[in-house]
């Protein structure tokens, strides 16, 4: 059943309710004279109760939009700071917002639920357009939520099970478990047997699609030692995990990482336990960069044009805010390209 999404409480509200004219509105919250100090505590009182706030943009007063679209990332600040993929990703979408003048508003927070948080706040305030919603998570809050207060959005990436759909929320995906099975393919055709994929946040959907994609390829193939290990992203948890599983007995004989940074860091790990690559250990890359291409060996990796990625995601939310319908569209596959760090099984 759709919804019908949440107002906005205006000055008018707040003057019906307090039983006092608009202009006596204004005088009171923006602290101007011209009604009385027992008027503005009134008018204060009732502006809370209906969860009113200041807009912070003028157009927004006219009703004419805030021009912004607004990007909230609930990942750990610390591996943002050298990952490619959102650098690419947001620079394909400021190229799309530039040509239409609008902005991007991006804020970091810890969690999903500071993610919400921020969602009704921009909300009322009326500091954003529509939202570009990134990491979509299986039992995901945000869809029903920004479905409930009206915001046109687009959910970039795979969401599984997840609900994407709303009556202005789009999706754009690339198919996770595709790609997974693509460097299964690879792998096993250079004789690799104990492949272990070195995951990221275990929430993420296109995470658990990664996992159950190599599941299925390992079933399929009957590879019982092929497994996935979470990490947080980073470098160092790309290492911890790397150390971890080549000391197991056996070590696995070629890593499947789910970033660029990670990988490097796995490469390095190898190098200082005196593990050659490829020769006792193959490595592949989700997510191709500069920094794949300038280790030594270069590293095997899936390529895409993330840039691209991100105008597409800007392009289906500005339709949206042309009065377009809601749409689901797979992006292109990544494609894997083989290079120095994938080689025959030892």
């Amino acid at each position: 059943m759709r919804r019908t999404p949440a107002r906005r409480p205006t000055m008018k509200d707040i003057a019906r309710r307090a039983g006092v004219s608009e202009s006596a509105v204004s005088f009171a919250l923006n602290d101007r004279p011209g009604v009385s100090e027992t008027t503005r505590d009134r008018i204060r009182r009732v502006a809370e109760q209906l969860g009113w706030q200041p807009s912070t943009a003028a157009r927004a007063l006219s009703g004419e939009g805030s021009a912004t679209i607004g990007l909230v990332l609930a990942r750990p600040a610390r591996t943002l700071g050298v990952e490619s993929f959102f650098l690419q990703l947001v620079s394909g979408v400021q190229e799309v917002l530039s040509h239409r003048r609008l902005g991007l508003l991006f804020q970091v927070v810890e969690d999903i639920d500071a993610e919400c948080e921020v969602y009704r706040r921009w909300w009322a305030e009326h500091r954003v357009d529509g939202l570009l919603v990134v990491d979509p998570r299986d039992d995901d809050p945000r869809p029903a939520l920004l479905d409930e207060l009206g915001l046109p959005a687009v959910v970039v990436g795979s969401t599984g099970a997840a609900r994407a759909g709303g009556h202005a929320i789009s999706n754009i995906w690339a198919d996770d478990a595709g790609a997974m099975a693509s460097i299964v393919d690879h792998l096993y055709g250079l004789g690799h047997r104990r492949i272990v994929h070195i995951a990221g946040l275990p929430e993420l959907a296109h995470t658990q699609a990664r996992m159950a994609s190599l599941r299925a390829e390992a079933d399929r193939r009957g590879l019982p030692e092929a497994r996935s290990v979470t990490t947080d992203y980073s470098d160092t948890g790309g290492a911890e995990a790397t150390r971890r599983v080549l000391a197991g007995d056996p070590p696995p004989t070629a890593l499947v990482y789910d970033n660029d940074v990670m990988a490097v860091a796995g490469l390095a790990v190898a190098s200082e336990r005196g593990v050659a690559v490829p020769d006792r250990l193959s490595i592949v890359a989700w997510d191709d960069s500069v920094l794949c291409r300038a280790t030594h060996p270069a590293l095997t990796a899936l390529t895409r044009d993330t840039a691209t990625f991100g105008r597409h995601a800007a392009e289906q939310l500005i339709a949206l805010l042309d009065g377009g319908t809601a749409v689901r569209i797979q992006d292109d596959l990544p494609t894997l390209e083989p290079r120095g760090s994938s080689g025959p099984a030892a």
